[in-house]
């Protein structure tokens, strides 16, 4: 007896589905559903760009994007938290207004669930490797904490995971420093 085998989605598939607030992204043809994030999520998102968008004007480096799609190929499309793009990738990276190929940096902030973990952690990682982004940041609001992965080969490694006190460096974003804490500054939620 031959197995059933569901046909691929494509970006097609994609574009048809409703505008109801949910996120729908694209993996290896499967289609992943989550819904709009929590205040705490979006706040960490705030307090990155807060501390990258200085940076990025003084220093001119490239630039960050919060909430855009990037389409990896005719299976594959997400939304990261934040993307990040080296001044002299952006033309070859981003055509007709979307990112076409790895931005250099993505970031991707927990949210509650299982599910939602499994994909920021496995799925989305493996995606990133293949197509080659160079750093990873997934942001753990329950544990207060930073993983940094980096380019290995075709995988994309923990390099550190940072908590507390300890400071974010890049080598995408020379001398850029965030103390991890201030991730995890809400003053209006105390």
């Amino acid at each position: 007896m031959a197995a059933n085998i569901e046909p691929l989605l494509t970006i097609e598939d994609l574009d048809a589905c409703p505008d109801d607030g949910n996120r729908y992204e694209l993996i290896g043809g499967e289609l992943f559903v989550s819904r709009a994030p929590r205040v705490e999520h979006q706040l960490i998102i705030h307090n990155i760009l807060k501390a990258l968008l200085p940076y990025l004007d003084d220093t001119q480096v490239g630039t960050v994007i919060s909430g855009s799609g990037v389409m990896f190929g005719e299976h594959d499309a997400v939304i990261p938290d934040l993307a990040f793009v080296i001044r002299e990738r952006w033309s070859e990276i981003v055509r007709d207004g979307k990112f076409t190929s790895a931005p250099d940096l993505l970031v991707e902030v927990l949210s509650a669930g299982a599910d939602n973990q499994r994909r920021d952690r496995i799925i989305k990682r493996q995606l990133y490797a293949k197509y080659k982004v160079q750093e990873y940041w997934i942001v753990d609001p329950e544990r207060r904490s930073l993983e940094v992965y980096r380019q290995n080969g075709p995988s994309l490694d923990l390099a550190v995971t940072l908590t507390d006190d300890d400071i974010i460096t890049s080598p995408l974003l020379p001398v850029f420093e965030l103390k991890v804490s201030l991730l995890f500054n809400y003053p209006l939620t105390a």
